[in-house]
This record gives C-alpha cells, sequence and structure tokens, in this order.
C-alpha cells in the first residue's frame, strides 16, 4: 500500500534545509518526496547542475546518505557501478567472504541519480542509454526545469518552443526557441524498461506512488519530473506547486506511468485548459503576448499540446 501523508511525514529527513537553491525551487521538494517513498537506505549520486552547487558548499552538506558527485554526463554511469560494486560484495559473502563493514547485511539498499535536464536530455542521455540497457537496479530522477539554469539560463532539448533563454533569446527576429521538446519520457520507455513515469512536485501522492514503485521494482526506472524555476522562468517562488498544476491542467505536462509497456494514465484533467493558462504567469514566454507572431508561435504550441496528448491517449487506450 503507498503510504499516507502521516507516514511520509515521519520518514527520515534526507535532504535537510539549510542548503543555498532558490526560494521557491522545484528541486528540494521533488527530492524530498521522492527519497521519502523507501524505508530502506538510499545511496545517491548527483551529476553537476543546481542541486549538487546548492546543497554541497565546502565544506557543508544537505544530504543525510551516503551521496556523491560527478560530472556532467555521467551520473547514470556511476549509480551503476555503485550497484555494481553492492552486488559484487553480496555475490562474493554468499560464498564465504566477508562484507565490509561499510554494507549492512540485512539491509537492501536502494541506488538513485538525480540529474537535469541537461545532464539527462543532452549530455548524459548516453550514459543514462547504457546504463538502463545493461539492466542495472536504480532510479534516475530527472529534474527538469526546462533549462541550463545553473549556468545561466541556456536552452536545452528540453525547452518548450517559444522559451526565452540567454542561447534561445526572444526578440524582433525570432521569438524564442524555435523547436518543440523532446520527448524524453516516451524515449526511455523505448528502451523496455520495466518502469517509466512523468510527474511534478504539485501533486505530492502521485510523485510519491510512482517513486514507491520505481524504488521497489527490479531493474532501472525513471522518473521525468517537471521542476519549475522561479529564476529561469521569470516566476513568483510561491508559483510553483500551481504552475505545475498548470501544466497537467493544460496538457503540456501529461502525468502518467509505463508499467512493463502498458501505457495508464495517471492524471487526467475534467477539463482540458488551453495552454495560454500555463504560459501567461511565466516571464520566459511574455513576448508571445505582445503581437501576432506571438499569437502565431502560440497556435504552434497548442497544436502540438493537443496532437502529443491525443498520441498519449491512444497509447494508454483512453481514445
Amino acid at each position: 500500500m503507498p503510504k499516507n501523508l502521516k507516514q511520509l511525514s515521519h520518514t527520515p529527513l534526507r535532504l535537510t534545509g539549510g542548503h543555498r537553491l532558490c526560494p521557491g525551487c522545484g528541486e528540494p521538494i521533488v527530492v524530498r518526496q521522492v527519497l521519502m517513498a523507501t524505508d530502506d537506505p538510499v545511496i545517491a549520486a548527483s551529476c553537476t547542475g543546481c542541486l549538487e552547487v546548492s546543497t554541497t558548499i565546502f565544506p557543508y552538506t544537505a544530504w543525510n546518505i551516503p551521496w556523491i558527485h560527478i560530472a556532467f554526463e555521467n551520473a547514470a554511469a556511476t549509480i551503476a557501478g555503485i550497484e555494481a560494486m553492492y552486488k559484487a560484495h553480496k555475490a562474493r559473502a554468499a560464498k564465504g567472504t566477508p562484507l565490509p563493514d561499510y554494507i549492512d547485511p540485512d539491509a537492501d539498499y536502494k541506488f538513485v541519480a538525480f540529474a537535469g535536464d541537461g545532464g539527462t536530455y543532452d549530455i548524459g542521455f548516453q550514459s543514462l542509454s547504457g546504463a538502463t540497457e545493461r539492466g542495472h537496479q536504480f532510479l534516475y530522477v530527472c529534474l527538469n526545469n526546462e533549462a541550463y539554469m545553473n549556468t545561466g539560463i541556456q536552452r536545452s532539448s528540453a525547452t518548450p518552443m517559444g522559451g526565452h533563454t540567454t542561447t534561445s533569446p526572444a526578440g524582433s527576429v525570432i521569438p524564442g526557441k524555435q523547436q518543440h521538446q523532446k520527448d524524453l519520457t516516451a524515449c526511455m520507455a523505448a528502451h523496455d524498461m520495466p518502469y517509466v513515469a512523468q510527474s511534478i512536485p504539485g501533486r505530492w501522492r502521485d510523485l510519491t506512488r510512482k517513486a514507491e514503485k520505481a524504488f521497489a521494482i527490479d531493474g532501472p526506472t525513471f522518473i521525468n519530473v517537471l521542476t519549475p524555476c522561479p529564476l529561469g522562468w521569470r516566476l513568483a517562488p510561491e508559483m510553483t506547486p500551481e504552475i505545475s498544476q498548470l501544466a497537467a491542467d493544460t496538457c503540456m505536462w501529461p502525468l502518467y506511468e509505463v508499467e512493463d509497456g502498458q501505457w495508464k494514465l495517471t492524471y487526467k484533467p475534467k477539463e482540458k485548459k488551453p495552454i495560454e493558462e500555463y504560459l501567461e504567469p511565466q516571464g520566459r514566454f511574455r513576448h508571445l503576448f505582445r503581437d501576432e507572431k506571438g499569437a502565431e508561435m502560440r497556435q504552434k504550441m497548442q497544436e502540438w499540446a493537443d496532437y502529443k496528448w491525443n498520441q498519449l491517449l491512444e497509447r494508454c487506450g483512453e481514445q
């Protein structure tokens, strides 16, 4: 049975306060919710990014679990290597070799990697694909704030069409990014992983339930979480849960899971809202409401959101 809110509130705090992530940042919300989803000991890896630089400012750390920082491109390879080392020690122990002192013989260790969209959609995709194909047992969580926020808000392949970033600036010639974002969750489902999902920080029950499933499954699992960035999205910090919910209600970021190849919606809005309700509060899309060129871009974005939503409904048997 999934944990209820009272049970989650009694889970040991594995990411403490005192870190230096921005007010309203979605990343610590997501990380805490994910780490609440298991009572087993957890080993975590993080590649370079906002989460890493803001939670481990030397000589301090906000992590209450074993944690390793690695390069931008190899979060999945590193957590897979740690998992392989653990399995090797367990195999030797079964033949009589004592376990190292740092491994509890009665514990069932879980392994999780946290990385941003830059370190997942782009730079780290080869590492993630390889670790998945090899069948390592770990959960990979993409903290998707839709740009390279840590290095100055540059576009990534997760940045939506029309988004203003420092490398896709909105001006008189180009109204923001010209391409649609990559559908990475579908890419991971195409790896025939046992479990893949999308979620948001604004629906804690959806996210913690999916993390519980992912931790319990034997094999590689992946959760892509939309993680609002008030600085990069030019958004009021207190709007983080609300804007993530609007992403789901407009179907710009649908909530679903793929378990053993079976696609299933986990949230279906009673009334699908127009994408303008999601775009308008965000400064990164402000230019799309100024002139006819912006209106044309919004229309393209709405058509794409409708197309992807209908595609998802068909995959989930909801059509």
